[in-house]
């Protein structure tokens, strides 16, 4: 009672009294901000330092951790279609078979082009030497070539007419993949156009190429109108729109990818129809999309993403630069062949280059074994510089 009164007398004095009264620190209020606080500051430096370990991942939700998507049922996957299920089985059975054993492992050389061959001259001092260890295959599109090196008499296949940026590039591609493919020896398959030369010795791209299980394809993600913006939902429902990418057309393949580039029916018909010049106002390129989407669909660690042929379009222009007799130096190629990065630039409107070091079994090397585009006149300071440039 004596308590009771004394508070209600407390209240009345506040109300008389109009200076403040000095009442002792309240401690439970205090205790609790401080609490607050510390915790909404361990939330913070949570979410802005993710705990990577399994158990705090249950404490927090962070960037490192699941998310409640995560723990929502998955989405169900869309049903396949009988075509797509015999491409997956056929595809994953190559991929899961043993490397074909070659006691003699050679290295298919093959040239696509409108007719004779400027460079045979510097092919034929190239190849010099390891006849064992490589076959020649010509694909000419336009006129039969007149060969003046060995190398090349009696290799042209059975060739047809190619179209620039058409599917008759792929067609023309296939068709040498084809023929080479008969050969059980040849373990890689290097494509290559009229005004390609090479940039080391034999030796030097033999055990580049044969050293390692990968293929050299080119392949990235351009978001603007010269990538994606060529993509057409008519491919749909077996290419999606986040699989489409794109190349440079020049690749060197290892044999298991060659056979499954021969197997596939399925892709290479979407492309065959949706991917053409002036297809719905766009120019989609075959040559350009088709591998690249592939593989990255099919086996995307089984891919370089770059080519081992260089070009340089450091100019801009819708053609990559050309060599003239007198742009080939030996300062000029040794340049072309210490270069150790890739380079890509999207279409889009910012312009954004993609550099990636160029990973030979993890280990950065000189990306290029190869090099175009070289008019005819460039064959005699070719010549007179290859064994410089070409010595490791």
């Amino acid at each position: 009672m004596k308590t009771a009164q004394a508070w209600r007398l407390g209240i009345g004095d506040f109300q008389i009294m109009p200076a403040p009264r000095h009442r002792p620190p309240l401690k439970g209020p205090v205790w609790i901000i401080v609490l607050v606080s510390f915790v909404s500051m361990l939330l913070i430096g949570a979410y802005i330092y993710p705990p990577r370990s399994s158990g705090t991942c249950y404490i927090f939700s962070s960037n490192g951790c699941k998310t409640f998507a995560d723990w929502l049922p998955p989405i169900p996957a869309r049903e396949f279609t009988d075509e797509e299920i015999a491409a997956r089985v056929v595809i994953k059975d190559i991929l899961r078979a043993p490397p074909v054993q070659s006691k003699n492992p050679k290295i298919a050389f093959m040239f696509l082009t409108p007719g004779s061959l400027p460079f045979e001259r510097l092919w034929d001092k190239f190849f010099h030497g390891h006849e064992d260890r490589f076959t020649v295959y010509v694909h000419a599109s336009k006129e039969k070539p007149v060969h003046l090196s060995r190398y090349f008499v009696d290799r042209d296949i059975r060739s047809d007419k190619v179209g620039w940026g058409k599917i008759s590039m792929v067609d023309a591609e296939r068709r040498l993949l084809a023929n080479a493919l008969q050969d059980p020896d040849n373990q890689q398959f290097v494509l290559l156009s009229d005004s390609c030369v090479p940039l080391h010795n034999f030796d030097y791209v033999y055990n580049y190429l044969m050293d390692t299980n990968i293929s050299f394809i080119d392949c990235f993600e351009d978001p603007g109108p010269h990538g994606t913006g060529r993509y057409s939902e008519h491919m749909l429902p077996e290419v999606e729109k986040r699989y489409f990418r794109k190349s440079a057309q020049w690749f060197s393949m290892k044999r298991q990818h060659a056979v499954i580039v021969m197997a596939d029916g399925l892709y290479y018909t979407k492309f065959k129809l949706y991917c053409q010049p002036g297809m719905e106002g766009r120019n989609c390129y075959a040559d350009e999309h088709y591998l690249p989407t592939l593989f990255y669909m099919v086996d995307p660690g089984g891919i370089a993403n770059w080519s081992v042929t260089h070009v340089d379009w450091s100019e801009g222009k819708w053609h990559p630069k050309a060599y003239r007799a007198q742009d080939v130096t030996y300062e000029m190629m040794k340049n072309i062949t210490s270069i150790d990065e890739s380079f890509h630039v999207t279409s889009d409107e910012k312009k954004e280059v993609q550099i990636r070091p160029c990973l030979w079994n993890g280990m950065k090397r000189p990306c290029y074994l190869f090099a175009r585009k070289f008019y005819p006149e460039a064959l005699d300071n070719l010549l007179h510089v290859f064994s410089n440039y070409t010595s490791i």
